[in-house]
């Protein structure tokens, strides 16, 4: 039997240690995080939250949300993180999807929110601030609900960008057993202090960032969102960082950051999105510091990661984790193929989902032989590191030849007058599919196609090469960092007509 929050609150450090350093100056230690995630589970059981119930959040990043985090593990229900970008319509599915018994959300949002929940029947509505006065009252203690190691502690849904918004069923040990092996793998103690500027709505900053600390019994400075400026007051503060690919990019663009700023921090990890070999090597030259990056799904949480201690080696996600499964296989058959073939990865271990929310064929279709069809394509090279290539519903067919889109970017990332690239697959008379390049450019007074194209000439085979690039101010992002490439190949659809 495996709550979630009591597995972490056995070993938390003294009550008086800080866990979170908040923008006001002031600090949460792990006594408060003890009371405060009580008195909100003292709360859920009040508004007749039960045992398994779904407790649904739609609220700005604040420690408040965290805490109701921990006592919805601890009242033995189901925490509902949904991106406070979502509009009514999206909003509207997720409630009668998941049928949350409380919603919980900002006192601004309320009056669009409560005639929303009344019609799809969520019993109710509450704000967050409103919760969080009235938990202030209550106990500061509780006797956390008995649960599992396979019963559910939250529903994350996935981001939709290639259909139905689907909820992922994670178990309190698929997050608990990630957030210990995190721990270890990436030596977290309870000296570490972590800058924490990621979204909590995103398994990223919630399990990944926020799990792998209270695990280790460490600190974080917990800021509302990316802000340079607040980043680079932080990091002296700081002995490590998670971000996504945007953070290091934006972080880069400071001429306040440099070597002297970053020399006792002793881990920069980045995940979510790509991070290019480009802004990897330039990192590196800029402060000394060789980013980990790392692979996870919020299916699987966290599965691949380049070494703590190690080569961690540009344009790969590293190695499979302590006690992670990974085969690269063949997307039709499912058998394991060569190292240096590219196949569909797949990944099998105790971090991995329980299926999706109310979608069992979803769910069957999704596995094989017990490993989850991650649907990302990918290939080990001869010292054992993964590589991502790209989504196989992203591959492209030209002409009857596979096209990776990432290869195609990451040579395109190189190149001295690209900012950043993606590359998608849009109809072709001839060819029924052809890659097309968006690009950003680094100077956009210097935006040179023919000087690409000839950059990548003697990189790429003919058929990998994009048949046009279409030049913009910036590639669209989710909250994530990741590139929304339905947007660009509606975007591109009629650029080769």
């Amino acid at each position: 039997m495996s709550n979630l929050y009591s597995r972490l609150a056995a070993g938390f450090p003294d009550p008086a240690t800080p866990f979170a350093h908040l923008p006001d100056g002031s600090i949460v230690t792990y006594g408060d995080v003890a009371r405060r995630s009580a008195g909100f589970a003292h709360m859920l059981r009040a508004l007749g939250v039960g045992v398994g119930d779904r407790v649904a959040v739609q609220a700005n990043k604040s420690i408040d949300m965290l805490m109701l985090y921990l006592g919805t593990l601890r009242a033995g229900a189901v925490f509902l993180p949904l991106n406070t970008a979502y509009t009514a319509g999206e909003l509207d599915y997720f409630m009668r999807d998941a049928e949350p018994a409380l919603f919980v959300c900002d006192p601004a949002t309320l009056p669009a929110i409560e005639p929303l929940a009344k019609a799809v029947g969520v019993p109710r509505v509450e704000t967050l601030e409103s919760l969080a006065s009235q938990a202030a009252g209550q106990p500061g203690g509780f006797d956390d609900a008995v649960r599992e190691d396979g019963n559910l502690a939250a529903i994350l849904y996935t981001s939709g960008t290639t259909g139905r918004s689907k909820g992922a069923m994670l178990s309190h040990d698929n997050l608990g057993s990630n957030a210990f092996m995190l721990k270890d793998a990436w030596a977290f103690t309870g000296d570490d202090v972590l800058l924490h500027a990621l979204p909590i709505f995103h398994t990223h900053g919630l399990f990944v960032g926020t799990n792998t600390v209270l695990a280790a019994g460490a600190a974080m400075i917990f800021l509302p969102k990316f802000d340079a400026q607040a980043m680079l007051a932080a990091l002296p503060r700081a002995t490590c960082m998670m971000g996504v690919p945007t953070f290091y990019i934006r972080l880069l663009d400071e001429p306040g950051f440099n070597r002297d700023l970053v020399r006792h921090i002793r881990l920069f990890i980045s995940g979510s999105a790509p991070l290019s070999a480009d802004i990897h090597r330039e990192f590196s030259e800029r402060t000394g510091h060789a980013i980990l990056e790392r692979y996870g799904m919020t299916e699987t949480n966290m599965t691949i990661s380049n070494p703590y201690v190690g080569d961690r080696i540009a344009g790969t996600v590293g190695m499979p984790m302590p006690g992670v499964s990974i085969r690269i296989a063949d997307p039709d058959t499912g058998a394991a193929l060569p190292q240096g073939d590219v196949g569909v990865i797949e990944i099998a271990g105790p971090n991995v989902f329980q299926g999706y929310w109310r979608m069992p064929e979803k769910t069957a279709a999704e596995f094989r032989d017990g490993y989850f069809i991650s649907g990302d394509l990918g290939l080990v090279d001869e010292r054992g590191y993964i590589s991502i290539v790209g989504r196989a519903k992203d591959l492209i067919i030209s002409g009857g030849y596979n096209v990776y889109p990432a290869e195609v970017e990451a040579a395109l990332d190189e190149l001295p007058q690209v900012h950043e690239s993606a590359v998608v697959a849009v109809p072709h008379r001839e060819l029924g599919e052809a890659p097309v390049a968006v690009v950003v450019p680094r100077d956009k007074d210097f935006a040179d196609a023919d000087a690409i194209r000839a950059g990548i000439v003697d990189r790429l085979a003919r058929y990998k090469q994009p048949r046009a690039i279409v030049f913009v101010d910036a590639l669209p992002k989710n909250a994530m960092g990741k590139v929304q490439k339905t947007q660009l190949r509606e975007d591109c659809k009629d650029v080769l007509a």
